[in-house]
């Protein structure tokens, strides 16, 4: 007798071809997040530019697309760690996560960022529907005042900082940032590469190579001690949650980085580590942001990300099912894979001479530079170089160098 009632029919061939364009977007987004200096957004472009030769369906395409992006949110934070460790006497201006390896906790917080990834994924996929039906309701109110409210986030970073002398730096680091974004953002120069963009020489330049200047007279990566997470796994969580929310806010207000973002989701925290609860919260927003701006997409029809400019641009229609499937099983092998490649990556890095590394890979920013905007961009690379010294010369934090995106947005550029 035939059974009666409602029943699953997997089609095999279709759920193969849906796993083998997931985990080919896994492999290029595990790619491109261990390359130093390129942003995620030149992936998107460089994805979108060969969608069309690529043969499959535009919705798997999409779903490639997509977990190359979450995957690559994932395993940035590697060399983020890896490279341009300072000298142990300069761990005070250091980037939150260089202090946890200069203090041998490195493989601490390669374990940290992976959880603040992955939570950060399975809070955002709830989250998302109560979030974008609120964001659709303000929406309108956020755009026709868009320069007073990133005005206002300005105003309150620099409030954030410890010292006059620091809030000095920071405003001096925005201005300088904001004018040479104002200048160069929408410039178009010829370069090897059609996907190219102003974003790699002016993130590499503002963000990358004063690190890696900064790091040449200290020692490299010290030996690292134990994985033992330090914080308590309520801690982490919580700060994991402040991350997706906080990512929110960066998948639907333009101009707002993860490390903006991060800052005020640790106040949400009370309690929170300062390096550790930074590191994760910064993870957490980084990735949660790839899931909100999809969310983003299909409600507002708004692009929020580079990834989500090339799904528009690739003709991939916005399949919500699909791509959250994509996106969650792109975060399982995300995680996986900074715990598979982080200590080693770490271990790699420490067995090479410090200066002969920093020099290696300023060498590799000026070459990317080079590849996506051709010889003016190796001359932005330089500039932003310059501006990108100037906080932590003060004792300024370098988020304030986000000033070249939220600086054109605020003036209405």
């Amino acid at each position: 007798m035939e059974a009666i009632g409602p029943h699953l029919a997997v089609d095999p061939a279709s759920t193969a071809a849906t796993l083998a364009f997931v985990l080919g977007g896994v492999a290029l987004g595990a790619t491109s997040g261990l390359i130093p200096g390129l942003h995620v957004n030149n992936l998107a472009l460089m994805l979108a530019s060969v969608a069309p030769a690529v043969p499959g369906p535009p919705r798997l395409v999409g779903a490639a697309m997509l977990s190359a992006g979450v995957v690559h949110s994932f395993l940035d934070a590697v060399p983020a760690l890896a490279l341009g460790v300072p000298d142990p006497a300069m761990a005070a201006t250091a980037l939150p996560g260089h202090r946890l390896v200069v203090a041998g906790r490195g493989r601490e917080a390669v374990r940290l960022s992976a959880l603040g990834s992955g939570l950060a994924v399975a809070f955002a996929v709830p989250l998302a529907v109560p979030v974008t039906k609120t964001m659709t309701v303000a929406y309108p109110t956020v755009r026709a005042h868009l320069p007073l409210v990133l005005g206002g986030v300005t105003v309150a970073l620099l409030a954030t900082e410890r010292s006059v002398r620091a809030v000095g730096g920071g405003a001096a680091g925005f201005l300088g940032s904001a004018a040479l974004g104002h200048a160069t953002l929408d410039l178009s120069p010829a370069a090897p590469l059609d996907a190219g963009g102003m974003l790699t020489p002016l993130f590499a330049g503002l963000f990358g190579a004063p690190i890696l200047l900064e790091a040449m007279s200290g020692a490299g990566v010290p030996e690292q001690g134990d994985p033992t997470i330090a914080v308590s796994r309520r801690a982490v969580a919580r700060t994991a949650l402040a991350g997706a929310l906080a990512g929110a806010v960066v998948g639907y207000l333009p101009g707002v980085s993860s490390a903006i973002a991060a800052v005020f989701a640790l106040a949400l925290v009370p309690g929170s580590t300062d390096a550790r609860g930074f590191v994760v919260a910064t993870s957490g927003v980084n990735t949660a942001n790839t899931v909100f701006a999809l969310f983003a997409l299909a409600a507002l029809g708004a692009p929020r990300t580079g990834v989500m400019v090339a799904l528009r641009e690739a003709g991939a229609p916005v399949d919500l099912p699909l791509l959250v499937a994509a996106a969650g099983l792109a975060g399982i092998a995300g995680f996986a894979l900074v715990l598979l490649v982080g200590d080693r990556y770490l271990l790699a890095v420490g067995a090479v001479d410090n200066v002969r590394l920093s020099v290696g890979v300023l060498v590799l920013l000026v070459g990317v530079s080079w590849l996506f905007a051709g010889g003016v961009g190796v001359g932005v690379f330089v500039v932003a170089t310059l501006v990108g010294l100037v906080p932590a010369r003060y004792g300024a934090r370098r988020v304030h160098l986000m000033g070249v995106l939220l600086g054109p947005l605020i003036a209405g550029a």
